[in-house]
């Protein structure tokens, strides 16, 4: 299986100026870039291409609250890589970008 690709410099820095603030556990992931050839050089259609699993935090919430009304901080930051599941987050496009906004659950492992 081949890796998903970063996502281009330019990209990256209109998601440097994300202006929403995300509720509670939520973080927002701007996710890789699917490749467009196989490891071995077969370049792939578009309806091949596997949805990515990595992205780079780009927002975080304050954290859930817990029973007493507490806020639970979190333990994810921006700029974070986040590794989470093929089919986690919610599609949002800000600017021309997509996102993912997914819970802090959902993210499986941060670099």
């Amino acid at each position: 299986m081949a890796k998903a690709s970063m996502v281009s410099r330019e990209t990256m820095e209109k998601a440097k100026a994300f202006r929403l603030r995300p509720l509670d556990d939520r973080v927002v992931v701007l996710p890789d870039e699917p490749l467009d050839r196989t490891e071995g050089g077969i370049l792939l259609p578009d309806t091949a291409k596997e949805r990515p699993m990595t992205g780079t935090v780009v927002a975080v919430g304050p954290g859930r609250q817990d029973k007493d009304g507490f806020t639970v901080p979190m333990s994810i930051e921006p700029d974070h890589r986040a590794w989470y599941s093929r089919y986690a987050g919610n599609p949002v496009e800000v600017d021309g970008i997509t996102y993912l906004v997914m819970r802090e659950g959902d993210v499986l492992l941060v670099e």
